[in-house]
């Protein structure tokens, strides 16, 4: 098993990407923690992860608020005395939206994308330096590296965000044996906050700019996470993997 005995925070666990991530990291031997605020989903998905012989427990996090951070890695050391692996998936869309320069709208994404992203390093780092290192990793986007049409620039930003900071602490914690990389997913089924990008008619747009000529499945994501939470990939800090169908490379 490539993840045996490795206590994994996801957080955005209870649907989509963390979901499938949640799966195959307990599938892999992960002791899971799935963190959301849709608590039905996320119990749902313990439940699954249970029932097929996995470990899992279920946490209630908002990840823009500091407080419940601080709570949920202290729970987390509490039951199992560790944090190796956190996956820094939770994120809301910005393609919901008929204003691209929405205030409001601005604001709330970069709490959960930017803020909520930097708040699980700040505590995760805390958390792994105690227990001599893990393996922090971030979820940002394609639309952290491009600018693209009818998405609000606070998507584009935030998944910016992401992508320095996570460089960023992984040149600090260099010598820690915390390791921090960022997974660019491509154009995935839709999320429950998407808007525009759920369009059919914009998809179809959208798959004439990709290589491979299809949509990307959440278990492809999932697996690439589950390479950079692993040991295989033990000389891997400060990279990028592109899950994109060869978006970025065209």
């Amino acid at each position: 098993m490539r993840v045996a005995n490795k206590v994994a925070l996801i957080t955005g666990a209870a649907s989509g990407m963390g979901a499938a991530t949640a799966r195959l990291m307990a599938r892999e031997g992960a002791k899971v923690v799935v963190a959301d605020m849709m608590e039905a989903e996320g119990r749902a998905v313990v439940a699954e992860i249970t029932k097929a012989g996995g470990s899992a427990s279920y946490i209630n996090l908002d990840v823009a608020d500091e407080a419940q951070w601080e709570a949920a890695i202290a729970a987390v050391m509490a039951a199992h005395g560790r944090l190796d692996v956190l996956v820094n998936n939770a994120g809301i869309s910005g393609s919901n939206t008929n204003n691209l320069y929405d205030t409001a709208l601005w604001d709330r994404i970069m709490a959960v994308n930017a803020r909520g992203v930097f708040l699980g390093v700040k505590h995760g780092v805390a958390a792994m330096r105690k227990t001599g290192g893990g393996s922090i990793i971030n979820l940002s986007s394609i639309s952290g590296v491009v600018g693209q049409e009818r998405i609000h620039c606070a998507y584009n930003a935030s998944k910016a965000a992401v992508r320095l900071l996570t460089k960023s602490v992984a040149v600090h914690e260099g010598t820690s044996g915390i390791r921090l990389n960022t997974v660019h997913p491509g154009l995935m089924p839709p999320m429950r906050t998407s808007g525009v990008t759920a369009d059919p008619v914009f998809r179809a747009k959208m798959l004439g700019h990709i290589p491979m000529g299809r949509t990307g499945e959440v278990d492809e994501v999932a697996y690439a996470i589950l390479f950079l939470a692993s040991d295989e990939s033990s000389y891997m800090t400060g990279s990028e993997m592109h899950v994109d169908g060869g978006y970025l490379a065209s």
